[in-house]
């Protein structure tokens, strides 16, 4: 680990740029204290991170628990009400992950995750631009389509129209500029370069800007385009800001099913999450999934323990780390340990950072995950990956994210559906004469009831006076509904003077008297 650490330590810093704006839109997206999206983030960072069996992923508060948090905390009653659910949520996790349950997210077709990971870079870019341009009416971290003020995604970038700040503009405008020449040019130039990292410069030349046009007319920047990191008076106003769960409530039947629902929402968004990041890992290392439930589940504990938001391991973060060179979990430990030392002494300096300029390093992280070359890679291998891609692409855009992934899903199991009842068979018309036809029949590895239809038009449009040989040698699993329909038609072909031989691993069978009995004796295959 330590042997990474100059790629680890510049990509830390990355990271810990995106997650500060990002804890705290989405702590402010779900109606919690601004200081909780905080704890999350830091414990994210140092436990999930030092427990978790992934190299790459980041955890923290997600987006994708911003809507339940937020109707939580008025149905429970209270802020210290719902971290109870939390700390049981979490609790819930470690039994998911004893349970072995991790296995879940490696039953998602990778059209899917890819579609994940092109969708959350699509709504990355559309939900920075009013940020880049000085617009932040939608808090950051507010991953939806719809928003609570009425407002969606595409009418949120009309209303920049009106409320354009040339100084964040500007500012935003310049750190692109130096986030492209960085990456394209100068990290290719030195190693100084790439130790010293391209975002770096670009959040402090933000600041240095708005310390210098501060007072100037036009290119002013104001507060609320600022970000807002809480600002302790002293060390007790400090852990002032923690709060601890009210177990008095432990007993609501309320407070035990949002625990259950934070803690099957969490799983899915880091199941899917880890999916997604190795992926996009350049070393392709396998994350543990039930190792990463049991840390997911401990982070959860101890954040609703002192006052934080739900955890889970993030897209985002994970994705800005993967790009920015991170090659081990000390990256997301340090990020952690930075957000810590940063809201305990330099809080104030944290406050002179433009959102515009995290807009600008945000931009090229959605970038990367949406590339245009992506959609046409996707395009040429064929319809069957192409549709639940584009399918998941749009949902996540258009709902959110469990919402566009769920719709995904469901067409990639129709396309498998149809696949498998093309699949089913292979019907050879062998030699062809004028007594009648020779035909070959080979079932394939597994037969199941969704295959009944095909196999039934094929043996429906025999014609008579056939001879039909059915080669069952690779078939494992044949379902009975088969093995029924080859009983009937075995009834039939008798009234249509077609002859069947029957060949399997025992040997040939010709016009067996019970498929039935047959396959009851065979072993292979197996129903």
């Amino acid at each position: 680990m330590f042997a990474s650490l100059r790629r680890d330590l510049p990509a830390s810093i990355v990271v810990f740029f995106v997650a500060i704006p990002l804890c705290l839109g989405i702590a402010l997206a779900s109606g919690a204290p601004l200081f909780s999206g905080l704890i999350a983030g830091i414990i994210g960072g140092i436990v999930v991170g030092s427990l978790s069996g992934s190299e790459i992923g980041v955890s923290g508060p997600a987006a994708g628990l911003a809507a339940i948090v937020l109707s939580a905390i008025g149905a429970l009653g209270g802020w210290e009400n719902f971290l109870v659910a939390v700390v049981l949520g979490g609790a819930i996790q470690i039994l998911f992950g004893v349970l072995k349950a991790g296995i879940i997210g490696y039953y998602f077709p990778s059209s899917v995750i890819k579609g994940m990971l092109t969708g959350i870079g699509i709504i990355i870019i559309l939900k920075q631009i009013p940020h880049f341009f000085g617009y932040d009416a939608d808090p950051e971290g507010d991953f939806a389509f719809s928003q609570v003020d009425g407002e969606n995604t595409f009418s949120e970038l009309f209303n920049i129209v009106d409320n354009i700040s040339p100084g964040a503009t500007l500012i935003a405008l310049i750190a692109m500029a130096i986030l492209i020449l960085w990456e394209k040019v100068l990290s290719k130039k030195a190693k100084i370069f790439q130790l010293i990292q391209g975002p770096l410069v670009a959040v402090v030349t933000g600041i240095i800007f708005y310390v210098l046009t501060r007072s100037h007319e036009t290119l002013a920047i104001a507060t609320e385009h600022l970000v807002s990191v809480p600002v302790p008076e002293d060390a007790a106003s400090f852990f002032g800001q923690f709060q601890f769960p009210n177990f008095g409530v432990i007993t609501n039947p309320a407070i035990w099913v949002t625990a259950f629902t934070i803690a099957l929402v969490a799983s899915l968004e880091t199941l899917l999450c880890v999916e997604a990041t190795d992926k996009l890992d350049p070393e392709k290392r396998v994350t543990p999934t039930n190792r990463e439930l049991l840390a997911q589940g401990t982070g959860n504990i101890l954040s609703g323990l002192i006052g934080g938001l739900p955890i889970t391991q993030v897209i985002v973060r994970s994705s800005a780390n993967i790009q920015s060179g991170g090659k081990t979990k000390a990256s997301a430990i340090i990020h952690g340990i930075f957000l810590l030392l940063s809201v305990m002494l330099i809080p104030t300096l944290l406050n002179l950072i433009p959102l515009s300029v995290l807009a600008a390093i945000l931009f090229l992280v959605g970038y990367k995950l949406a590339k245009p070359q992506l959609f046409k890679e996707m395009y040429h291998k064929g319809w069957k990956q192409w549709v639940p891609f584009v399918v998941t692409v749009v949902g996540i855009v258009f709902t959110d994210l469990l919402i566009g992934i769920g719709l995904g899903l469901a067409v990639g199991i129709v396309v498998i559906l149809i696949k498998s009842y093309q699949n089913s068979h292979f019907l050879h018309i062998k030699t062809p004469d004028s007594g009648g036809h020779h035909l070959q029949m080979t079932l394939a590895e597994e037969v199941t009831f969704f295959n009944k239809g095909a196999i039934l038009k094929e043996l429906d449009a025999i014609p008579e006076d056939s001879f039909l040989e059915l080669d069952v040698r690779k078939t494992r699993y044949l379902d009975n509904d088969i093995i029924e329909i080859l009983e009937d038609f075995a009834f039939k072909a008798k009234n249509r003077n077609i002859n069947i031989k029957l060949i399997s691993e025992r040997g040939t069978v010709e016009n067996p008297p019970s498929y039935i009995e047959f396959f009851k004796l065979e072993k292979p295959p197996k129903t």
